[in-house]
């Protein structure tokens, strides 16, 4: 599976996840509204219906006020809440529009309401006529004995009366219960809300980790190859997966097959050019040694005969044979000082210069040396530096008192070193050519010049990827500093 399916496989996940909670929270929030709705219009109804209550009530007070003061004020109430209460009614009805047994209990009210106006009119028109019409008054004796009297009137308000407790408790239980589903949904809202924003996390945060720790994997196992292939081990990536890092461990692979390859065919060639230097350098140092020989031996045997100036020219000869053995030697080693790895060891770099001079550095030399670190590095490369460098202090001394100054000092990743004599000194237009193979200051027919001292010290310190550098002037001594890892 491609590595950009299974990142788009993660996100698909979170996102469905995140629209069904959108989904259900959308649903449940549409119950909500609904429930929140209903309660509303619940009290809507409870509310109408206290109003139209209490203006049956006023209806039916206003009504005993009239009969028992023959008061007509009483009546403008009577007659408001005849033209008032039927749009309360109808108010009332469109508010049960969704419940019909409260419709049929709001319709029983009115029906009952309708009897006690019919009853009531019947009433205030006999008490009219009985007061503006005494000799007429037995119509309203006849309602008095047949209707009042057997609280006809009474009744019928009993039974609205009775009917408004049970539509009101019926109201009231139905608005109860809605609340308590109200209460459920929104419980069940927040629950379900945080259920899916916790799943959201946690299967984002395990499709993160999963994609990452793959991802992680797979280029740790291509850095630490990388590695490998610096170090000189030229392993593979195992990679088994066919995505768009399968490009990059198969190049990595390529790349190692290819290095190592080539290692190998290089190795095989210094190895062929060791053997060839060895074998070079033996024949020409053959008939060196041979030209060595012949002239020893003519002056062992003409020794009385050969003349002072003979002599002198053989003298030449054998120093020239002798130059000749020493480039063909620093040749060779010059050649060789970065195909050998010398093993790292603790160094006591103060028993290491001292153990050097007391093999270069003559007596009467005034020898100074500072205290020196302790290193774990390549003693023989060390070495080779210092010695190098002491004996061209050696060589080049023409003072009366000779000198030289060995010192240390630490820095942040390094230590410089300084070795600084008194010696013949070198002009600064040769600052640079000195580290170059052949470059020397002295006539290159003069004793101990061959001119690669220095650039062997050079290269050493280049590969050490330190630096070297030299402070003089010509007939005022040297002083070379290089600086060199720490552990």
């Amino acid at each position: 599976m491609k590595l950009s399916t299974r990142i788009f496989l993660g996100f698909s996940i979170v996102i469905v996840l995140s629209l069904t909670d959108s989904y259900i929270n959308f649903l449940l929030t549409e119950k909500v509204n609904r429930n929140s709705a209903f309660l509303t219009n619940s009290e809507n109804i409870i509310r109408n219906s206290s109003r139209l209550h209490k203006g049956i009530i006023e209806m039916q007070s206003v009504f005993r006020g009239f009969l028992l003061t023959e008061n007509e004020s009483f009546l403008t109430t009577y007659y408001n809440g005849m033209n008032t209460l039927p749009r309360l009614f109808e108010e009332e009805r469109r508010l049960l529009t969704e419940s019909p047994e409260q419709l049929e209990k709001l319709d029983s009210i009115q029906y009952l309401h309708r009897q006690w106006i019919d009853y009531a009119n019947a009433v205030i028109a006999a008490k009219r006529e009985a007061l503006n019409a005494p000799g007429k008054g037995h119509l309203y004796q006849d309602i008095f004995e047949n209707k009042l009297k057997k609280q006809l009137g009474k009744n019928i308000n009993d039974e609205v009366t009775q009917k408004f407790r049970e539509f009101d408790r019926f109201e009231y239980r139905v608005r109860e219960a809605r609340r308590s589903v109200l209460q459920t949904s929104i419980e069940r809202t927040k629950t379900f809300s945080i259920i899916f924003v916790v799943l959201t996390v946690i299967i984002g945060l395990i499709s993160t980790f999963y994609i990452v720790n793959f991802i992680s994997k797979r280029i740790t196992g291509m850095v630490d190859v990388a590695k490998n292939i610096s170090n000189g081990q030229f392993t593979k990536v195992k990679d088994d997966q066919n995505d768009e890092l399968t490009s990059l461990s198969v190049s990595l692979n390529s790349m190692s097959e290819t290095l190592s390859k080539n290692i190998r065919e290089l190795e095989k060639r210094n190895s062929e050019l060791d053997q060839f230097g060895y074998v070079v350098s033996h024949d020409l140092k053959a008939p060196i040694r041979g030209i060595h020989n012949v002239i020893q031996w003519i002056e062992e045997d003409l020794h009385e005969e050969l003349s002072g100036q003979m002599k002198k020219y053989f003298g030449i000869i054998r120093e020239r044979i002798r130059r000749m053995e020493e480039l063909i030697t620093g040749l060779l080693d010059y050649a060789r000082i970065n195909r050998e790895k010398p093993l790292k060891e603790p160094v006591d770099v103060n028993l290491l210069v001292k153990d050097l001079a007391d093999l270069i550095v003559p007596k009467e030399f005034d020898l100074r040396i500072e205290t020196m670190p302790v290193l774990t590095t390549e003693r023989i490369r060390l070495q080779q530096v210092f010695s190098n460098l002491m004996s061209n202090s050696v060589k080049y001394t023409q003072a009366s008192v000779p000198r030289i100054d060995i010192t240390c000092r630490e820095m942040k990743k390094v230590y410089e070193f300084s070795v600084a004599d008194n010696g013949i000194g070198i002009a600064p237009e040769f600052h640079d050519k000195i580290f170059e193979v052949f470059q020397t200051l002295r006539d290159k027919n003069a004793k101990e010049s061959t001119g690669i001292g220095l650039a062997i010290v050079k290269k050493i310190i280049d590969d050490q990827h330190c630096n070297i550098s030299v402070s003089s002037d010509a007939g005022k001594g040297a002083a070379f500093v290089f600086t060199w890892p720490k552990n």
